[in-house]
């Protein structure tokens, strides 16, 4: 594995899942792959659990660990070419990139699509400026388009936690104040179809996912139907991906916020959220606290799926 970007990069997912929980057995059985070598973690936007989670994976795999924010702890970049650089942006990224590569052996990534453009966002413009100009392994640690190392943790946790051997997992759409990508949906649908489960995505009409990242899933759009007889209760919110209303707000309904009446027309689902949460918008209280709520030990996998990634790029790379 050269670059991590989706789940197509790390081939047999069965593999990749049994690799992940002998890691998760014995997280320092491979303390030595990673000695003398560096990861630069570069964040253009902000982050808790992929931060601490990503170095946390590097340490255990005995990594160096540089952590960069950009645009605060460096100087702001410009990433347009044949612009006058007269602006508040003293560097550009054809020069950062390789010099960044140059400090490094791997560079873990993260920047959010900025809704500017969405052949931009969806051509995934800086994560693949990295790949291109860095002469560095390369992994997503959340892109415009995409967050791998959160779907394959969740599906860390659904193997962990699922009662039958092709569970029902339901994505579903719920309000937030704020206009956010499509990142997280996409990657979980993606992943999730992957895996083989059943995978039905319910979101008000507007919240078309990109049908790339959601073949093999049943779209519903009664929410009730979509939550009938599901064993994983996925929530998430994102703003609209179709044209002319590309990262736009469409709905603030908060009959969609995901509630205790919403979780018993389930099989006793468990419920799964990536965090940060926003209360009482995305899930009630008593939901994300009920004893089927798994968003803490989904929280404490993405150590486990790092740590995987980690480990191949460095056992394929060096």
């Amino acid at each position: 594995m050269r670059h991590f970007t989706c789940v197509h990069d790390i081939g047999d997912l069965k593999a990749a899942l049994r690799e992940a929980f002998e890691i998760k057995k014995e997280p320092f059985r491979y303390s030595e792959t990673g000695r003398n070598k560096t990861l630069l973690a570069l964040f253009f936007d902000s982050s808790l659990r992929t931060r601490l989670s990503t170095q946390k994976a590097a340490m255990n795999l005995g990594m160096n660990v540089i952590v960069l924010d950009v645009n605060q702890g460096a100087w702001k970049l410009e990433t347009e070419r044949g612009v006058v650089m007269d602006g508040d942006k003293p560097e550009h990224i054809l020069e950062a990139i390789p010099v960044m590569g140059a400090y490094c052996d791997i560079i873990g990534l993260r920047s959010f699509a900025r809704f500017e453009s969405k052949d931009d966002d969806y051509g995934e413009k800086i994560l693949n400026g990295f790949i291109r100009h860095s002469g560095k392994p390369v992994f997503s640690m959340e892109a415009a388009t995409g967050h791998p190392l959160q779907s394959f943790a969740d599906l860390i946790t659904i193997e962990e936690y699922k009662r039958v051997e092709r569970p029902k997992v339901v994505l579903t759409w719920a309000p937030h104040p704020r206009s956010l990508p499509q990142a997280v949906p996409n990657s979980f649908a993606q992943w999730t179809a992957a895996a083989g489960y059943e995978l039905v995505v319910t979101h008000p009409e507007g919240y078309e996912l990109d049908p790339r990242f959601t073949a093999g899933a049943r779209i519903e759009y009664d929410r009730d139907k979509a939550f009938d007889g599901a064993h994983f209760v996925y929530a998430k919110n994102w703003s609209a991906y179709t044209d002319p209303n590309y990262g736009k707000i469409l709905s603030r309904d908060t009959a969609w916020t995901v509630d205790a009446r919403a979780m018993s027309l389930t099989d006793d689902a468990f419920f799964m959220h990536c965090l940060p949460v926003r209360r009482n918008m995305i899930v009630t209280d008593d939901v994300i606290e009920s004893p089927r709520s798994l968003v803490i030990p989904e929280a404490a996998n993405r150590v486990v799926s790092a740590q995987v990634v980690l480990k191949r790029l460095l056992t394929d790379n060096y």
